[in-house]
């Protein structure tokens, strides 16, 4: 006859129990609601402290290409987005359009191709370049690749040149939107690849036996289970990696060239973005010029959260393809 431990038996009391869900449950409605609180802070912030720059300035904010938030005798408040605002949304668009083929077809190569072995490694490594400060790949981009990149700009402007994003003349430097844009592909590569890497391997495995099983091949078998499931992923992924696009500094503000316009020529000098721009005018800026500062601050603020908004969307979606 075996005895049974009357300690290992007993239940918790409700009235105890109840109390830590209580606890719990308060504890994390605070955290949720101390994010949305900071959130509005931050908001808040940036309103106020943009007020007297956008009161004083005698153009167009949203449309205006002009850069004069530092008035002197006689001189008007002259200053607006719309090329800053163009600028980082190229930007963050041209290192999605290259990191995120590049991304799926790392992740489906570490979940379906790779060895057990290899796969992890190379998702350690693929990892690893989140690790890295942005300030690093800016100055690989600034001393290193633009520099190899000038072979390939020449025969884009030489066969390629009939499109007006790859018309030339080719700048001198290399210091082009194409250029922070690769380096951005790079910095967004890690975010990218994480999530479609863990989209890929939550699959259900019934599907992929059933495609196999009707005589699909591997690539068919991927192509009709495997990327129909991840999608919602793959594009949460993408957007949450241009958010973070959207809002890098260093690494940009160290390639682009000191300018502002609005140019679609991928190969030229001449477009800037919005946080590139604030660290490099901050220094010298007083006044006004903070004021405006934190007025396009505050449009690069709207943009991402839109755009991570967006992406949470996207993600909740996938809920509809695993039940």
């Amino acid at each position: 006859m075996t005895t049974t431990d009357s300690s290992t038996t007993a239940e918790v009391p409700k009235g105890r129990r109840r109390l830590g869900d209580i606890a719990f449950a308060n504890t994390a409605r605070g955290a949720g609601l101390l994010i949305l609180a900071i959130l509005a802070g931050v908001a808040i912030f940036l309103v106020v402290q943009s007020l007297s720059s956008l009161t004083a300035n005698e153009a167009n904010f949203f449309t205006s290409t002009e850069w004069s938030p530092e008035s002197g005798p006689g001189d008007a408040v002259r200053f607006g987005v719309a090329s800053l605002a163009f600028g980082t949304v190229l930007a963050a668009a041209i290192a999605l359009v290259l990191a995120t083929p590049v991304a799926i077809g790392i992740a489906l190569f570490i979940v379906y191709y790779a060895p057990r072995r290899l796969a992890a490694l190379l998702g350690y490594l693929v990892d690893l370049l989140a690790a890295i400060p942005s300030v690093v790949y800016g100055l690989w981009g600034l001393v290193y690749l633009v520099d190899q990149l000038q072979p390939i700009y020449r025969f884009l402007a030489a066969y390629l040149g009939w499109i007006p994003l790859f018309a030339g003349p080719v700048s001198t430097t290399g210091r082009t939107m194409l250029s922070a844009g690769i380096v951005l592909a790079v910095m967004i590569l890690p975010i990218i690849t994480a999530m479609s890497r863990d989209v890929f391997a939550q699959v259900p495995q019934a599907h992929r036996e059933a495609a196999l099983a009707l005589g699909a091949t591997r690539w068919e078998m991927i192509r009709t289970a495997v990327l129909p499931f991840g999608r919602p992923g793959v594009i949460g992924g993408a957007m949450l990696g241009m958010g973070r696009a959207l809002g890098e500094t260093m690494a940009v503000a160290m390639i682009l060239s000191p300018s502002i316009a609005i140019s679609f020529n991928l190969l030229q000098s001449g477009n800037q973005t919005i946080a590139a721009h604030i660290a490099l005018q901050y220094p010298e800026a007083t006044g006004t010029g903070v004021s405006a500062l934190i007025a396009i601050g505050l449009v690069l603020f709207a943009i991402t959260l839109v755009v991570n908004m967006a992406a949470r969307f996207v993600v909740s979606r996938r809920k509809e393809f695993t039940e």
